[in-house]
């Protein structure tokens, strides 16, 4: 019942004369209380504590029958002290003992005994004190002879007229509060009717307005702030029908937007239920809406992301579905009530990454076969221009010999680079001639010496004369040992040492080694290290400029002069390249 805005008034409005007249009646008893009290003081001190009526009850008190004599000397001041069935007086002894008063107080005279007041007359002053709450009033006056209390005048008032008086003032108090309760439940009534019926109005068109009538307006009754708020009520209508047209027109572009669109785009709950998605996701996923699908039957191999604490964050993660390389965006949304779900948009790269597939073997290819002349070129000629005029002519023609000679070489990887697709084709041109075995393994010391040595490395090339000439394609054999040599001076600390060998293994096959003490390779990674981009130690090889075609290359080049190509390695202990070359291959097998 009191969940009501207009009982909560009524009970307001009674609750505040309730308290009111409750303080005013408080407050009215007390200060006659209060004015009783004084008044009683007034009358004993301006009656007895005066100079002559003092010097008459010494004398008194002097007399043979001292109490008797005092006694008849406050009687005879009965009228100005008020003396009557409720006030009345008492003679005591110096101990405060009772010994003569008024009739009224000889019946109970031991029950004022020890007062506080008559205790401080025993001590020789007139004491008065006491409160509103005090049962009684009283006033004790000692009498002094030669210095000492001889007897005390004790007035005692038990207040029963100021309680009669008290009651009289409290039955009036509660007439008035029933008389104020009845005026105030009907005042209350009244007002909160004023209030509460606009109230209510307001509530009926807002019930309205969430059923979807727009149209209705609210008669404003007043100007005071209930009128201001119903003019504010129908504005917000206004605006209210205003606002869900507009929206409802993005939500019309947004979904014919969301069905035509070519990307895949699907709305989960986080419970993983689907909400909704568009023709694209089903020809992507090969789904259907209507097969009741949830998150993980979609993608079983991706994770629901969890609520978003108000930060943008979304998951992207690769899937192939039916030969599509997809890329799936996952992001979580929020509404206004703290709901939401996650938002899954589907594209399709399949083409892109075939083109960044092409475009990334590429460059990786040019990148790392392109560097080593390039430095043995930029290395040689900064040594020529450091010490021009100092060098001798026959190693100025040589250091210029083998800067046209790399020159050429990285003409030539060039274009062999070009033509890299076609290894997987088995379409690569070989151009096999008879050429000097010795000759080029010393072209790849000389080519490479220099730039060890500016690395801090001993190279060492161990080559008998009696090496025979073989058939091949020497540019190609040079590049892979050059590739081979150039790697163990890369991943070989300062210091280290590498040796090029080499050696018949027997009539027909020549066996090249390429040794290094440098940091090694592990274990697991040693049988990949022929892959296409493999690398060991990506960040590592990033710093020194490898792409992991190096080798890769190497075994297809050996491969195609019918040969073999193995590698042995020990992590922190160096690494050992082995190839071995038939030399007898026809010239017309190229």
């Amino acid at each position: 019942m009191f969940r009501s805005l207009h009982m909560k008034l009524v009970l307001i409005l009674v609750l505040l004369i309730v308290s009111v007249m409750a303080v005013v009646g408080i407050f009215l008893i007390n200060s006659v209380g209060s004015f009783y009290l004084e008044d009683f003081r007034s009358q004993v001190q301006d009656t007895l504590w005066t100079g002559d009526v003092m010097a008459a009850m010494e004398n008194a008190a002097a007399a043979p029958a001292g109490a008797e004599a005092l006694k008849n000397v406050v009687a005879a001041y009965d009228t100005q002290l008020g003396l009557d069935q409720y006030r009345s007086f008492s003679i005591l002894d110096a101990e405060g003992k009772f010994l003569t008063g008024s009739a009224a107080n000889a019946a109970s005279a031991e029950q004022f005994y020890r007062r506080p007041n008559i205790i401080a007359a025993m001590a020789g002053q007139a004491s008065c004190s006491g409160s509103v709450i005090d049962s009684y009033m009283d006033y004790a006056i000692p009498v002094c002879l030669d210095g000492s209390v001889r007897f005390i005048v004790y007035i005692n008032d038990d207040k029963q007229e100021i309680s009669e008086l008290s009651y009289r003032y409290f039955a009036i108090v509660m007439q008035a509060m029933m008389f104020g309760l009845v005026v105030a439940i009907l005042l209350s009534f009244l007002l909160s009717k004023t209030i509460t019926t606009p109230l209510e109005n307001i509530t009926q068109g807002a019930k309205r307005i969430a059923d979807g009538d727009f149209g209705q307006q609210l008669s404003i009754q007043s100007s005071d702030e209930i009128g201001e708020l119903t003019s504010a009520f129908n504005y917000m209508a206004h605006a209210l029908h205003s606002t869900l047209n507009e929206v409802q027109g993005e939500r019309n572009k947004l979904e014919t937007i969301f069905l035509h669109m070519t990307d895949g785009v699907a709305a989960f709950t986080f419970d993983g239920a689907l909400i909704h998605m568009n023709p694209a996701t089903e020809n992507y996923l090969g789904i259907r809406f209507e097969d009741n699908v949830t998150f993980d039957d979609m993608f079983d191999d991706l994770a629901l992301p969890e609520k978003s604490d108000g930060r943008r964050t979304y998951l992207q993660s690769e899937i192939t579905r039916y030969g599509r390389v997809l890329t799936v965006t996952l992001a979580p949304y929020g509404t206004i009530d703290g709901d939401g779900g996650v938002m899954a948009v589907i594209h399709d790269i399949t083409e892109q990454r075939k083109l960044d597939d092409a475009r990334r073997e590429f460059v990786a290819n040019v990148s790392h076969e392109l560097r080593t002349p390039l430095t043995n070129i930029r290395s040689y000629t900064e040594t020529l221009i450091d010490a021009a005029g100092d060098l001798p002519q026959e190693t100025e023609i040589k250091f210029l010999g083998i800067v046209t000679s790399e020159a050429e070489r990285m003409a030539r990887i060039v274009t062999d680079l070009l033509t890299l697709s076609k290894l997987d084709y088995n379409q690569m041109d070989l151009r096999f001639t008879r050429f000097s075995t010795h000759a080029m393994l010393e072209a790849v010391y000389n080519a490479m010496v220099l730039n060890a040595s500016e690395q801090g490395h001993s190279f060492q090339m161990e080559i008998p004369d009696t090496l025979p000439d073989m058939n091949g394609d020497r540019e190609r054999l040079e590049q892979v040992i050059v590739n081979i040599v150039s790697n163990s001076i890369k991943y070989t600390p300062q210091g280290g040492h590498i040796t090029l060998s080499a050696r018949m293994q027997d009539e027909r096959l020549l066996q090249i080694v390429v040794r290094d003490d440098g940091m090694g390779i592990p274990k697991n990674d040693v049988p990949r290290l022929f892959e296409r981009f493999y690398r060991v130690d990506k960040a590592r090889s990033r710093e020194k400029g490898g792409t992991g075609l190096g080798l890769a290359i190497a075994k297809e080049m050996v491969e195609a002069h019918r040969g073999s190509i193995r590698l042995e390695s020990e992590l922190d202990k160096g690494t050992t390249v082995t190839i071995l070359l038939p030399i007898d291959l026809p010239l017309e097998d190229a």
